[in-house]
């Protein structure tokens, strides 16, 4: 009787590790697929992170939009690649020290006809900077997010936006990104079904140790990294620990077709109309 309890109870230790590996395993994005993923939308064609971009480019038929996220001074999620609202807005100074009532006054659209006018349209002055709520109301489950996370902190209120927006599930319809690796275990701790990606961005030839890709892989589903720097061997190298790799950002029709020649998986680009010349 005692032989029979402790066999069944290291069955169901088995079975409970199992279970545990499962829960916390990441999830898979390598397929045989080559995906196009709208870099801050249709961004050749309209302004950056704004919501005329992300029309275009799920017109476009891409993949995934792709998205940055900063954080406010009240602690709402807006889609904005610098830290600093200079650049694309006629406002200054960081995003986080300013409320979203202040920065929903903001234009963001008049420089891109400025610096563009063989491309401006009048539509794009005074478009505003979008909220990921704003993005999830507008497309809901029509589309795949590709969402980056541009400092640690917002992993909890980026998580409940999803929960919220029922877009956590088995088959994601989201993939998360960042070079920030605290914040993706964050992420994966809290929703382990979320495909995520650890970003890198080279400055010489590319280079992973086996040690480096066990360690990605138990937490991240693949590698972003910049186009150029990343070869054949890299490739196969993440392939063989099951990691993806997407390349960025890739936007002539010969630098498209040698990402996919050189065995990525798929490419950032500003313009998501583009694809590899055959599959």
């Amino acid at each position: 009787m005692r032989t029979i309890s402790l066999l069944f109870l290291c069955l169901i230790l088995l079975v409970s590790a199992g279970c545990e590996n499962r829960r916390v395993a990441p999830a898979f994005v390598l397929t045989e697929d080559f995906i196009i993923i709208a870099h801050r939308g249709a961004s050749a064609y309209a302004p950056e992170h704004t919501l005329p971009a992300y029309d275009l480019a799920v017109h476009s038929g891409a993949d995934y939009i792709e998205m940055d996220l900063q954080m406010t001074k009240d602690g709402e999620l807006i889609a904005l690649h610098d830290d600093k609202l200079d650049r694309t807005t006629n406002g200054s100074g960081l995003a986080k020290t300013q409320t979203l009532d202040k920065i929903k006054t903001l234009d963001a659209g008049s420089w891109f006809n400025e610096q563009y006018p063989q491309l401006a349209d009048s539509a794009y002055e005074n478009v505003e900077i979008p909220t990921l709520e704003e993005f999830f109301q507008r497309y809901g489950k029509s589309v795949n997010y590709y969402i980056e996370t541009k400092s640690p902190g917002m992993e909890v209120k980026l998580i409940n936006l999803l929960r919220k927006h029922s877009l956590v599930q088995s088959e994601s319809k989201v993939i998360i990104q960042s070079f920030h690796s605290k914040s993706l275990r964050k992420i994966h701790k809290l929703e382990p079904g979320i495909p995520l990606i650890q970003l890198y961005r080279y400055s010489g030839k590319a280079r992973l140790t086996d040690r480096e890709l066990r360690s990605l892989k138990k937490y991240a589903s693949g590698i972003g990294a910049n186009f150029g720097k990343v070869d054949v061997e890299y490739i196969k190298k993440a392939h063989r620990h099951g990691l993806a790799v997407h390349l960025f950002t890739v936007n002539s029709d010969d630098d498209i077709q040698q990402a996919y020649e050189i065995g990525a998986d798929g490419v950032f680009t500003d313009y998501p109309e583009k694809r590899p010349g055959s599959y």
